[in-house]
């Protein structure tokens, strides 16, 4: 009963990121630096969780290295040519610099780093519905982040976990990096003069997306049977790869260590990393009290049933 609870929370907290996401560029000032910042974090954090959480539960889960690299290697392969097909490399803000000092040029050249500029292709004739490639890729990517949140659900359930945050890393790291991806659909429809009515609908299909992703698995796996822990192992292990590609391919190298704050921007990085290993600590400890607990209820509970038995 209560991993089915904490996976409609989960869902309810991962539509209100993407939502904040979307809306992120009307409600504060989205300066070069602040992005940096939060990409660092996030790219460390999601860095973290796919090597500390997702791959050794995947190794456990299926019971086999081989079974646990090729579906690692299948989801990063994935998201590598979902990034490469789509173009699902754009992590910039809009608005002007804290210091009002950048100009909308200098903001678009910070915005993202790859051969093309956002004037350069936004901007040009015939492309307004350019953001539909974005949308679509970075949808098969929450799909993918909806199945990894649920898939460390279960998966913490099967090795004794009952009550607490089940899953909580994966859930973390892909909270926090889902107002990106919305910002980022956002950010390209205000370049294209999209009305806010309709950033704010395309806004609100995004955010549903990640959640169906979660409740299509946590709900389809129960069909599986027997192949419910190779299933759910294989899952780990894509979603590791994913978050191997997101961290390395696309998030840490739009960060640019300046002088200034080459500093902040790597302390920001092993933030996140510290961050999913603590989550990592407090999952393992709820999990070995809660597997003592229930070898503590079992041994007491035997005379119960062994007496029944002789009465019988």
């Amino acid at each position: 009963m209560w991993p089915s609870f904490l996976i409609a929370i989960y869902c309810a907290c991962l539509v209100f990121a993407s939502l904040l996401g979307g809306w992120l560029p009307s409600l504060v000032r989205l300066t070069h630096t602040r992005m940096q910042l939060m990409m660092s974090f996030v790219g460390g954090l999601m860095l973290g969780v796919a090597i500390l959480h997702l791959l050794p539960h995947a190794v456990v889960q299926t019971g086999s290295l081989d079974y646990a690299a090729w579906s690692c290697i299948l989801g990063l392969l994935t998201m590598f040519l979902t990034i490469r097909v789509f173009n699902v490399h754009q992590h910039g803000p809009v608005a002007e610099s804290a210091h009002g000092e950048e100009s909308a040029e200098s903001d678009e050249r910070h915005a993202h780093h790859d051969c093309q500029h956002p004037a350069e292709r936004e901007g040009a004739p015939g492309r307004r519905f350019s953001w539909l490639g974005l949308f679509l890729g970075l949808a098969v990517h929450s799909l993918i982040d909806g199945v990894a949140v649920a898939a460390s659900v279960v998966a913490a359930v099967d090795h004794g976990g009952a009550l607490g945050l089940l899953g909580a890393g994966t859930f973390f790291a892909v909270l926090f990096h889902k107002p990106l991806d919305s910002l980022s659909i956002t950010s390209v429809m205000v370049v294209q003069q999209w009305s806010s009515r309709a950033r704010d609908v395309v806004n609100l299909l995004f955010s549903l997306v990640c959640p169906l992703g979660a409740l299509l698995f946590y709900f389809g796996i129960r069909e599986l049977g027997n192949g419910q822990a190779i299933a759910v192992g294989c899952a780990l292990g894509f979603s590791a790869g994913v978050f191997l590609c997101i961290s390395l391919a696309d998030i840490l190298p739009e960060i640019q260590f300046h002088y200034h704050d080459r500093g902040i921007l790597s302390a920001a990085l092993l933030l996140g990393i510290a961050l999913s290993f603590a989550i990592g600590a407090f999952e393992s400890e709820r999990a070995h009290d809660h597997e003592h607990g229930r070898e503590g209820m079992a041994n007491d509970e035997i005379p119960k049933h062994e007496g029944i038995a002789n009465h019988e």
